[in-house]
């Protein structure tokens, strides 16, 4: 009985066909990363202090600059031990009562009262807008920025489940229609609705529906290729989220209004919507469904297009990659390598989504050019795959996925010691980080399906990644509050994580040339899997052999 991988050599394992549907398919990663890392530019908290609408007209009528009203508003405080002018009090004082000439210097503040902010903030973001400044999210209510992050990938987390279920049962393509229809109505929904908590319920839409219909599609690639060819195309079709981060910033930087920017993020997904006419259903999901009559109709379209021909020998199918439905969530820590394996991989899942998401968006509190330092730590993105694909092969993956978390952590922890005078070597640490952290969340994928047994592999990848939702949901509040108390302990933190993953990964066995577990007993005894494949290849050369 045929094999749909063995139509899949005859058809062709990446032809011209499958080139077609890459290349379209692709191109959903790059406004994924706009959704992903747009509370960078959407949500910018610009220079800020308490607004004094006396004192605003004063400075209209005196020609002041915005840093002599800043003084007769904001006292000093002392923050991580540099004096500034304080964002979220005032002095106490009623201009309206008080005598005041256009020659501030006058002034002796140092003894007034202090208060909180009475009467709004001004920015220094002139001709910008983010929703930071447009709501006021700020000092008190800040924490309501990092809802914004946090409800995104409370999204994913449920879209996750609800949309692997959705693509099992109704297929990939339906799926992503579903996804790219509510991406639509929800981005733009975001982007009109006057007040932050339905933008905060239609951001966790948005990500349930985003993160679904990347998964269908990643999945979906991958069925559709021959098995070598899977790897590279699971990479690359990650390495589109870099592109998509280097057109970000140039985005952000031409449209100055956050709602605009949300639009021009969205408005991709609507184009996305005629994929489902273009782009066929997997044929290996159609045969898991017992629909080989429409499976093979698509494959012989994929053949014809490929420049193919099919034998006749193939009207009856199966799909070699069924799992079993008896896998139960138990099978991932009843036995001891596979508790072990499940709690490492967790640790890095969760790991790499705090650091990632960490390191990309405290380039938008540093005080730096925002625009060009999200640009430069963008472009430091694409080695990371090539990287991989040098390394993996020829070294195997344990030590490239642990260096690549060390290297991660001990960057973030010395980058926090750089100090800010020697800028370009502060930068260039930092972005060692975010290679490092790149190529780990990058491998994550792959070794975890390695090396999970084929009766739980589904399960097993769909729990673990949970935890890269998990720290998604953690790393805004990680970044946020951890920098309000030191600018740079947010990278202790995440060093230290990273640092700590990395040493796990190292007790994980290496799976670079070893056949993928079949059974959980593969998992817990190797060896004895390990002697029978080479027994397997013996015969096989003795048989060889023996025929010539």
């Amino acid at each position: 009985m045929a094999t749909f991988d063995d139509l899949l050599e005859e058809v062709g394992s990446f032809g011209r066909c499958q080139k077609r549907i890459f290349a379209m398919l692709c191109l959903l990663s790059v406004p994924f990363s706009g959704v992903y890392v747009g509370i960078v530019f959407q949500g910018f908290t610009p220079d800020h202090w308490c607004r004094d609408s006396v004192l605003v007209e004063r400075r209209q009528d005196c020609g002041w600059s915005l840093e002599e009203s800043r003084r007769l508003t904001a006292p000093l405080v002392n923050t991580s031990g540099v004096l500034q002018r304080s964002s979220c009090d005032q002095y106490e004082v009623d201009w309206n009562t008080t005598e005041l000439s256009c020659d501030p210097e006058k002034l002796d503040l140092s003894r007034v009262a202090v208060t909180t902010c009475k009467d709004g903030w001004e920015y220094n973001y002139e001709g910008r807008k983010s929703f930071v400044t447009e709501f006021n999210l700020v000092c008190s209510d800040g924490w309501l920025v990092d809802m914004y992050q946090s409800t995104l990938n409370v999204g994913f987390l449920v879209g996750s489940f609800a949309f692997g279920y959705f693509a099992d049962r109704f297929g990939r393509m339906k799926s992503f229609l579903l996804s790219n229809v509510i991406n639509v109505v929800a981005g733009i929904a975001m982007a009109v609705v006057p007040d932050f908590i339905s933008i905060l319920v239609l951001r966790a839409i948005y990500g349930f529906s985003i993160k679904g219909g990347w998964m269908a599609i990643y999945v979906l690639l991958t069925e559709i290729v021959g098995v070598k060819y899977r790897r590279t195309v699971g990479i690359l079709y990650q390495m589109f989220f870099s592109i998509g981060l280097l057109i970000l910033p140039l985005l952000a930087y031409f449209i100055t209004d956050w709602r605009w920017l949300q639009v021009a993020i969205t408005a991709p997904f609507a184009l996305y919507i005629a994929y489902y006419w273009f782009i066929p259903e997997s044929p290996r999901w159609l045969i898991s469904q017992n629909n080989t009559s429409k499976a093979l109709e698509i494959t012989k379209a994929i053949a014809k297009e490929n420049g193919k021909k099919l034998s006749l020998n193939f009207e009856i199918l199966t799909d070699d990659e069924a799992e079993s439905t008896s896998a139960s969530l138990l099978d991932l820590i009843r036995t001891p390598n596979m508790r072990k394996h499940t709690f490492i991989l967790m640790f890095n899942w969760f790991t790499s989504a705090v650091v990632y998401q960490g390191l990309i968006m405290r380039v938008g509190i540093t005080g730096g050019n925002v625009y060009i330092d999200f640009l430069i730590s963008g472009l430091v993105e694409f080695p990371a795959a090539f990287l991989i694909l040098l390394t993996i092969e020829r070294i195997g993956r344990r030590l490239p996925f642990a260096s690549a978390n060390i290297l991660a952590g001990v960057s973030c922890i010395v980058t926090a010691f750089i100090p800010d005078s020697m800028f370009w070597l502060k930068t260039t640490v930092a972005c060692i980080g975010r290679l490092g952290i790149t190529m780990a969340f990058e491998m994550v994928v792959f070794v975890n399906t390695e090396l999970y047994p084929t009766c739980v592999r589904n399960l097993g990848v769909s729990v673990c990644s949970t935890l890269c939702d998990v720290g998604g949901i953690v790393s805004p509040f990680l970044l946020y509050r951890l920098a309000s108390i030191w600018l740079e302990l947010p990278l202790i933190i995440f060093g230290v994580v990273a640092l700590i993953a990395g040493g796990l990964v190292l007790l994980l066995p290496e799976t670079r040339g070893v056949a993928l577990p079949d059974t959980i007993e593969d998992v817990e005894f190797p060896d004895r899997k390990k002697e029978n494949q080479e027994n397997q290849e013996m015969k096989q050369v003795l048989k060889n052999n023996e025929a010539v």
